[in-house]
């Protein structure tokens, strides 16, 4: 059986381009910089922790025992994030050896059964809207590729079998309502452009569309599986709709009149007759709205309120809504009824975030995902008509006291311009004042939301310093107006932001001003850098993970179907005006500035920073005599997802934060 005869995404706000099948909670930039949970093998007393064998290093001292040993109780914590129903039982995925693999659980708190053994992590899996499952289908790259491939798995045999190529890129599969068939994107035609295609189990595919460019995604399947829709991508700001003929393949723009509008979530209706979708369609903030298909008439289905709808999920038979709010970054969820437009009572939830709804078959229960800053990400179960919530998994915090643990306090503060800026901030129990590092979110257009992160507490409680989170302005969250202000050349405007919070912090007696340190990865890389090159004269430590050195090169030699999408945001490097402003505010240009030492971490199969990207601003450093650290992984991509490679990196980064943000 296989998915394409001859061989025998739902979307986050970095859209349908950032992972394999939709699945749990999408891999943050946070989780690729502070958010480690692996085990870690710990040396005896004397001996020296080696690297794993697929790490090379740039002027990085030995890790000692000792260090492990201080770090190793905080590696010792797991998570579990809800997949979805498998009739009565519940797949999610967690982790128990070196990677993340799906595992079943029966019954509330109950065994945890793995059911894949895979060397590389598990990118998502999907169950067919059955009463009875009897195959998943899953996704894994190889090395941090990104370059994802599909297996079917038999849930009686366990056994797995390739459906895809082996090369190339498969991405946002979703099943029919009959299970029968499936819808996914791939980058096998040309290596570029996103083609979209359906494929019976073990039968013939049909090429939907192919050659129409990057940045389509399966949205949904009508009721009768007749109609799907589909959509692209452009900015967060910008995407189209298409409602797509499965007996013609004719494609037909939906919402066209309203010019370029974002789109998020997006589901067909009971009677397949209306579109859900959310969108900043009418004002600063995402809500959910209603297309009727036959008029084009289009309507709000949730309130006008000052914060983000998150994303929706219907139930099964598509008459309850369940929506989550983001709410100055905590989760608020919401239930409706369609059929009466009545919002459903739900328990109170501590602040936290909420993720991966799912209806069981009969839609009498709904799973989720939950997490708060002082807990990690967990399974829960909630009975629609009761309104009993049961806690399906309690995922191990190791040796760490709950009790310890710190949750941040959400402040203001005032950037150039008079901008009021959001930070949130992480503060020890002892007396200050307090070392600081800043830690700057990746996306760019992302934003920091308090969750676990095991890192952030070992900082806290055992470096004893102080975690500030700005979510600077060009973040989400906060509305279309504050999103776009550091679009093009307005770029940085958000590296300002941050020489306003080191101002800020400085007037904060319970802070030492005197030791601020930056650390961020990816486009949060970048800000590090930029950081650098502007006040390095204020930053005792610099940590940055997969970072975009120059935006000219990062343009010219990010993957092929990333390319466009990209260009979207930070500028068109083809253009002459806007390659000369990108090359100015370029670090690599301006490492003359730069004194600060640093650290860099990064993947060498990475598809979206290559991994030039670090090494060109790690040789124009070393050209100056500046002080800078390079971890370097041959078996990962966009950060470090393997335990052992996340196990080393967080010592490297403990001893950098010692011996340059700590001392005195």
């Amino acid at each position: 059986m296989g998915l394409v005869k001859r061989a025998h995404s739902n979307g986050s706000n970095s859209h349908r381009q950032s992972g394999g099948i939709s699945v749990t909670s999408c891999i943050s930039i946070a989780s690729l910089v502070v958010l480690i949970t692996a085990n870690t093998t710990i040396a005896a007393d004397g001996e020296i922790a080696s690297p794993p064998g697929a790490m090379e290093l740039t002027n990085v001292p030995v890790v000692s025992a000792a260090l492990t040993t201080d770090v190793g109780r905080y590696q010792n914590v797991r998570s579990a994030g809800v997949v979805n129903w498998v009739g009565e039982r519940l797949l999610i995925v967690t982790r128990f050896g070196d990677t993340s693999q799906i595992h079943l659980v029966s019954s509330p708190l109950g065994m945890r059964e793995q059911i894949t053994f895979a060397d590389e992590p598990i990118g998502g899996a999907l169950i067919p809207p059955l009463a009875e499952p009897k195959q998943i289908i899953y996704s894994k790259d190889v090395g941090g590729s990104e370059s994802y491939q599909l297996f079917l798995m038999d849930l009686e045999s366990r056994t797995s079998e390739l459906l895809s190529d082996g090369k190339s890129r498969y991405t946002g599969v979703s099943f029919s309502h009959s299970g029968e068939k499936i819808a996914y994107t791939s980058t096998e035609m040309n290596g570029r452009d996103t083609d979209l295609f359906i494929q019976e189990i073990g039968g013939e595919r049909i090429v939907v569309q192919q050659g129409q460019g990057v940045g389509w995604s399966v949205e949904d399947w009508s009721p009768d599986d007749k109609k799907i829709l589909i959509s692209r991508y452009v900015s967060v700001i910008e995407s189209a709709l298409y409602e797509v003929d499965l007996s013609t393949l004719e494609r037909t723009r939906l919402l066209e009149e309203h010019g370029a509008i974002s789109i998020g979530s997006v589901a067909y209706s009971e009677s397949g007759e209306q579109v859900f979708f959310t969108s900043y369609l009418d004002g600063e903030f995402a809500r959910i709205f209603e297309l009727d298909l036959t008029t084009g008439a289009v309507g709000p289905r949730s309130p006008n309120i000052d914060w983000n709808v998150s994303f929706f999920r219907l139930s099964r038979d598509r008459t309850l809504l369940a929506y989550v709010v983001n709410e100055g970054g905590y989760s608020q969820t919401r239930l409706v009824d369609l059929n009466t437009k009545q919002e459903l009572a739900l328990p109170e939830f501590p602040l936290g975030l909420l993720s991966n709804i799912r209806f069981n078959y009969d839609d009498t229960r709904i799973a989720f995902s939950y997490q708060t800053a002082t807990s990690q990400t967990d399974a829960y179960v909630l009975d629609v008509r009761s309104q009993e919530l049961t806690r399906w998994t309690r995922s191990e915090l190791g040796e760490l006291p709950a009790e310890k643990m710190v949750s941040p306090e959400l402040k203001q503060f005032s950037s150039f311009d008079g901008r009021q800026i959001p930070v949130f901030v992480y503060k020890p129990a002892s007396d200050g004042p307090h070392p600081v590092l800043i830690y700057i979110h990746g996306g760019p257009e992302s934003q920091y939301r308090p969750r676990f992160s095991a890192t952030f507490q070992f900082y806290v409680n055992e470096l004893g310093v102080a975690l500030w989170v700005p979510n600077v302005r060009g973040s989400s969250g906060y509305g279309k107006e504050y999103l776009g202000l550091d679009n093009g050349y307005l770029r940085e405007d958000s590296v300002k932001d941050i020489g306003a919070l080191l101002d800020f912090i400085a007037l904060d007696e319970s802070m030492d001003a005197s030791r601020v340190g930056v650390i961020g990865g990816s486009y949060g890389g970048y800000m590090v850098l930029a950081s650098l090159v502007h006040f390095s004269d204020r930053l005792k430590a610099g940590v940055e993970t997969v970072g975009i050195s120059n935006f000219v090169t990062f343009l010219e030699n990010t993957q092929d179907y990333r390319r466009d999408l990209r260009r979207a945001e930070y500028g068109d490097e083809r253009d002459a005006d806007m390659r000369a402003f990108l090359e100015s505010i370029a670090p690599l240009n301006h490492v003359d500035q730069i004194s600060t030492p640093l650290l860099i971490g990064q993947g060498l199969n990475d598809p979206r920073v290559p991994a030039s990207e670090s090494q060109q601003i790690l040789e124009a450093l070393q050209s100056r005599d500046v002080p800078v650290w390079y971890v370097l992984a041959n078996d990962e991509g966009h950060g470090f997802r393997k335990k052992p490679n996340r196990d080393y990196w967080w010592y490297v980064v403990t001893m950098f934060l010692k011996e340059h943000l700590l001392s005195s």
